[in-house]
Order: structure tokens, then C-alpha cells, then sequence
């Protein structure tokens, strides 16, 4: 789930205050991250046109139940679902509901479980049936994003590097990158410091070191990036009704570079998931 300090209630901390986290911390997070991308490749099958986003919540609850987790947004915070459901124009924090996804629709389910007091936090893209060309190259270009941010994640650059990464990247592509939102620290709380921006300067932000943990999550639109949330409280849409799309991973900075604790066991990152 992305973080916004207005939206959410979150405070951002100092750069001073980020944890750093030994051996145990990234065994819990192996696990609670890999058991959220189990989550969503068992979604694979479920999502197609007719399936509702109610349905789908109760599967990712009942996964996770099963497996000995429980899913951190249900009541987060007021949320009363297991998952998040963005369709189309959704920004992110789409509440899942009785209506039926449909042909060429597009949707990001993020998922966060909680288990043995770790969290493991991703999301992902799916196309519902076949999609339209616009749409599967912006799905395309917002994985690419993220994955360059990822790259990025070494000792020694900075939070601004992974953002300046995806903005550049983003812009060559002609989609704008939301400024509302961003990634965010996470481990045995949900949502910790440091803020992750998906846009900014080289060198800017708190140098990683290894030990850290945090979110890169980027959601880009076709048209401009402004938002704005619902009566709802909690879903957030673009304000000129264009497309949008996002992709999460949980990483560690460790000695060399970065772990991606929540990759896909079985290979299904992005769609399509044939």
C-alpha cells in the first residue's frame, strides 16, 4: 500500500530515524514477501471479466488465513478490506466491491500480509481479457520504472537516485509520474520512514546503507499526474480520467546492491501471466 502523509496519517520521519536491520529482519522479510507473491500468483487464474473485485478480496483474506498470515490493511486505519483494487483510472486504494471487472479493463491488486510480525507488501498489474495497445504499453513502461528504480538500490547512492531514475524513464515515455504518493519504510511496522518518491535529483534524499528496507512503487498516467480521492476517503483517481498504473516491490539494500524480497516464485512479475 503506497504512503501519503496527508492521506494516511503518516509522519514523515527524519532520514536519521531509518532502521537498518540484520540477518533476522531479512529472513522475516524473505517470508512475509514471498508469501504476498504467492498471493498474487494464485490470482492469476481468478482475474478475468465477470470476476468481481469483492471476490478476488476474498481470496487474497482466505490465503493468507490459510498460510498463518493475516493481511495488514484489513482495518487499517478504518480500511475494511484484505487488499486494495485500482481499476483503470484508480490511481491506488480502490475498495474492492460487487461490481464485475470487465473486457480491456486494467487493475492493480495490492496485497500486505503480516506474518510471524513481518510485513510483505507488493503489487502488480492485470490485464482483464485483451486489453487495448495504450494500455498494455503504459503496464509495460510502469514495470520497467519500477525495475530501473530497483537497479539503482546500492550503497552509497541515494533515495533521490531511485527517483530521478524512474522520472527520467517515465517522461522518455511520455507518462507523468504521481506526486501525490509514494513508496515507504517498511519491516515489523507497516509503514515507516523513509518516504520514497518516484521523482527528484540525482544525489538528493538519505544516502542507503545496508540494512534498510522500503518500498519502490511507482504509478504513472497517460495524461497528467494530479489526483484526487473520493468520498470514500480512501480512493484515489487521476483528475482527467486517464489511465493509470502501478507496480510495487519490498527491497533490502544489502552489501552489493538491493534483494527483492517480493518476486514471483513462479516467474509472473508482469502479464501477461500465460
Amino acid at each position: 500500500m503506497t504512503d501519503t502523509g496527508l492521506d494516511l496519517g503518516i509522519v514523515p520521519m527524519r532520514d536519521g530515524h531509518i532502521k537498518r536491520h540484520g540477518p533476522e529482519g531479512f529472513e522475516g522479510m524473505r517470508k512475509a514477501g514471498q508469501l504476498s507473491a504467492r498471493a498474487l500468483d494464485m490470482l492469476t487464474e481468478h482475474v478475468r471479466p465477470g470476476v468481481t473485485t469483492q471476490q478476488i478480496d476474498d481470496l487474497v483474506r482466505m490465503f493468507y488465513l490459510d498460510h498463518g498470515a493475516v493481511p495488514a490493511t484489513l482495518f487499517y486505519r478504518g480500511y475494511t478490506r484484505s487488499s486494495c483494487t485500482s481499476i483503470n483510472h484508480v490511481i491506488c486504494h480502490g475498495i474492492p466491491n460487487t461490481k464485475p471487472l470487465r473486457e480491456g479493463d486494467i487493475i492493480n491488486i495490492d496485497v500486505t500480509c503480516v506474518y510471524e510480525g513481518w510485513h510483505g507488501d507488493t503489487s502488480r498489474m492485470f490485464n482483464v481479457g485483451k486489453i487495448k495497445r495504450k494500455a498494455e504499453r503504459l503496464v509495460n513502461a510502469t514495470y520497467e520504472a519500477m525495475m530501473r528504480g530497483i537497479a539503482i538500490v546500492k550503497p552509497g547512492n541515494t533515495f533521490g537516485d531511485i527517483g530521478h531514475v524512474i522520472q527520467k524513464y517515465a517522461e522518455s515515455q511520455r507518462y507523468s509520474v504521481v506526486r501525490d504518493f509514494c513508496g515507504h519504510g517498511l519491516g515489523r511496522l507497516f509503514h515507516d520512514a523513509p518516504n520514497v518518491l518516484h521523482f527528484g535529483d540525482r544525489g538528493t534524499g538519505a544516502v542507503l546503507e545496508p540494512g534498510m528496507f522500503f518500498t519502490i512503487e511507482p504509478m504513472l498516467n497517460i495524461g497528467k499526474p494530479d489526483a484526487r480521492i473520493l468520498d470514500d476517503g480512501w480512493t484515489a483517481v487521476t483528475r482527467d480520467k486517464s489511465l493509470s498504473a502501478q507496480f510495487e516491490h519490498s527491497v533490502g539494500v544489502i552489501e552489493d546492491g538491493v534483494e527483492i524480497f517480493t518476486k514471483s516464485p513462479a516467474g509472473l512479475d508482469r502479464p501477461p501471466y500465460t
